[in-house]
């Protein structure tokens, strides 16, 4: 419940930090782009990732899956420490008492505002072990290469960092459909990992989410 004394105290009440018309500022003068707290801030253009995607794949061969995915694991350690600093500072409390729905509020206006899409977070299987991501509109799966499984290492990296560093374990992140293949969204699914490695085979084989989740609960 509001605290009146508080609002006598703190007129203002902290509104949406990642709203995209408060949280990107620029100077053309100066060819700087920022956030509201004046972090500097970079756009890449899709044909930069697609070309990172590719130079990978050519290089690396099926091992640019794995640079792919710990690029996004240290990408998402990072991000998960700003992000936290960034709500934290603004709603003037850390980010383990705020409540879950205002958490995950920040954290989907923080995706959308970023480029990366819509995001939604699935708790139905936590009694499980595991979470469901789903992400709409997503630009990994834009610029990745035609593949014949989910391609979107780089953001299962993020997702697998980001939820380690904010449940306090250390989860693995497996993709099980992806836009790129003509889903209406990506899935992932995070747990541990040696829950989560009999998934892997599956996707190989070409297996859709719902089979996963429903072989993987047998298998645990």
């Amino acid at each position: 419940m509001i605290n009146i004394a508080d609002l006598l105290k703190q007129p203002r009440l902290p509104g949406n930090y990642f709203a995209s018309d408060a949280y990107v500022r620029g100077d053309l003068e100066l060819g700087l782009l920022e956030n509201r707290r004046g972090d500097r801030l970079l756009a890449l253009p899709e044909t930069l990732i697609q070309a990172i995607y590719i130079g990978l794949e050519q290089e690396t061969g099926q091992a640019s899956r794995l640079v792919l995915f710990n690029c996004g694991r240290w990408w998402g350690k990072n991000f998960y420490v700003r992000f936290c600093e960034e709500v934290s500072e603004y709603y003037g409390q850390p980010v383990s008492e705020m409540e879950m729905v205002e958490f995950l509020q920040s954290l989907q206006q923080c995706w959308k505002t970023h480029g990366w899409g819509t995001f939604e977070l699935d708790p139905s299987y936590s009694e499980h072990g595991f979470l469901i991501v789903k992400i709409a509109n997503s630009l990994f799966a834009k610029t990745a290469p035609k593949s014949k499984r989910p391609a979107c290492f780089l953001e299962a990296g993020i997702l697998s960092a980001f939820f380690s560093q904010l449940t306090g374990r250390e989860l693995h992140c497996l993709q099980t459909s992806c836009e790129s293949l003509g889903s209406d969204c990506n899935r992932f699914i995070l747990g541990l990992r040696d829950r989560l490695q009999p998934g892997d085979s599956m996707v190989e084989e070409g297996k859709d989410h719902e089979a996963i989740l429903s072989q993987l609960f047998q298998k645990n």
